[in-house]
């Protein structure tokens, strides 16, 4: 999919379907950190779109690791570590704009499908 500034589209790069398990983190003034489970719908390589219970205003500030679906030299779990803010919250799917992000091993996880 091809950017174009005339139309309703506001992606610019082109999103994946990834149906894989997600931690959601963020950080809460005065009580610590909120942890919660979701599902990663899809992602670019601007934007995350999951699934969740928590809602989560616009311009929240979250971390996001991903279960990857591939090992590293097919022997050890990865996660992709995404770091953003909230654009959309519609329903269980939050919008996430990514402003940096980073494959990280997964070693003992906590991810559940």
């Amino acid at each position: 999919m091809r950017y174009n500034p005339d139309s309703q589209e506001r992606r610019r790069s082109e999103r994946f379907p990834l149906n894989q398990p997600a931690l959601i983190y963020a950080k809460d003034k005065g009580s610590g950190v909120t942890e919660c489970k979701g599902r990663v719908v899809n992602m670019s390589s601007s934007g995350i779109l999951f699934t969740t219970e928590k809602e989560f205003l616009p311009g929240r500030r979250l971390e996001i690791a991903v279960a990857w679906p591939t090992k590293l030299d097919g022997r050890c779990p990865l996660k992709l570590v995404v770091k953003g803010r909230v654009v959309r919250c519609e329903g269980n799917q939050v919008a996430v704009e990514i402003e940096r992000s980073e494959f990280r091993t997964r070693g003992s996880t906590r991810f559940e499908d």
